[in-house]
């Protein structure tokens, strides 16, 4: 069967370079979405053994799966609840307005990137709200648009945080953070609270070419197992609709888009002269290859370049039900 890697040493090792850059207690490692794909709890333990003491997830059922692993968790789309560890990102006015006033509770402001957050000319009247029903605020938080693009734009949304952080100073032992990955990466310090590491953790250096590089190293493999081995003469057609051609000895193996593995994939090649024949198929491709076993995938940039995508969306597709192992 289909089964994934997840490597210890390359998983500590990208801790490391972050870890180089700000202090261990200003660490959160995004665990939303399976973990970008690599396995939530798998992940959460890894964290655990290096010592971080922040996450942040989706959801309260993300969280509940994890909780023990951390002194707190940040949820980003739930209804808030009253729980010592889990503090929930509020992301409209509306949102502010329903809070349970026992639930802890981080303010997202909008500094850019108008996807969520509250308009930074609410905030006063989100601090009269705050005041009025004595909500218990532990955090203001914000997201960087294009903090991976050669632009002024990540400094233009600090200038914006910052104003934002003046109109709360009347408040106490509130967190703040702005960083992600690439901001963190890029200007290699961050006078926040808390660095919200997702992508880079996992082994992916997303900015620009032209910034000065910090290695990071994949810790995901996925492996595929040979199911059938046929030889083909003549140029046979391979597959639905018989869109590969293929002369010479193929071979079937177990992975698909059902298991997130994208169609896009057609042709791909895998190795030097070992490439994907024909189309993806739900359970299946098909592979010049009589290997019993091949590694599909340990570097999703270059899957994702070819796919015409990002790394996010390569490892994130991959089916939480495939096998995955500590190495």
């Amino acid at each position: 069967m289909a089964y994934i890697t997840i490597s210890r040493d390359d998983f500590h090792y990208n801790l490391q370079q972050i870890n180089k850059l700000v202090s261990l207690d200003k660490i959160a490692i995004v665990l939303k979405d399976n973990a970008y794909g690599h396995g939530l709890e798998i992940i959460a333990k890894l964290s655990q053994e290096y010592g971080i003491k922040h996450c942040v997830v989706k959801s309260i059922y993300e969280a509940n799966l994890i909780k023990n692993y951390f002194e707190t968790i940040l949820i980003l789309n739930d209804k808030p609840i009253e729980d010592d560890k889990f503090y929930f990102a509020i992301n409209s006015m509306e949102a502010l307005e329903r809070v349970n006033n026992r639930a802890k509770i981080e303010l997202k402001v909008d500094t850019g990137m108008h996807r969520n957050g509250i308009d930074m000319a609410q905030i006063n009247k989100a601090i009269e709200i705050i005041k009025d029903k004595n909500l218990n605020l532990v955090g203001i938080m914000s997201h960087t648009r294009s903090s991976d693009e050669l632009s002024s734009e990540l400094f233009w949304q600090e200038k914006n945080f910052d104003i934002v952080l003046e109109k709360f100073r009347e408040f106490d032992n509130i967190r703040t953070h702005l960083y992600n990955s690439s901001a963190i990466l890029r200007n290699k310090h961050s006078k926040y609270d808390i660095i919200r590491v997702g992508i880079g953790v996992y082994g992916y250096n997303e900015l620009a070419t032209i910034f000065t590089p910090i290695k990071l190293k994949p810790i995901l493999s996925l492996y595929a197992t040979k199911t059938t081995t046929r030889y083909l003469s003549s140029n046979s057609r391979v597959g639905y609709g018989g869109d590969g051609n293929y002369s010479g000895v193929i071979s079937t193996y177990d992975i698909g888009y059902g298991d997130g593995w994208l169609r896009d994939t057609k042709d791909i090649y895998l190795y030097k002269n070992i490439k994907i024949i024909g189309r993806v198929s739900m359970d299946f491709i098909s592979i010049n290859s009589q290997k019993d076993e091949l590694c599909i995938l340990d570097n999703a940039q270059k899957v994702a370049k070819y796919c015409n995508t990002i790394s996010y969306e390569i490892l994130t597709n991959l089916n939480p039900n495939i096998n995955r192992r500590v190495i």
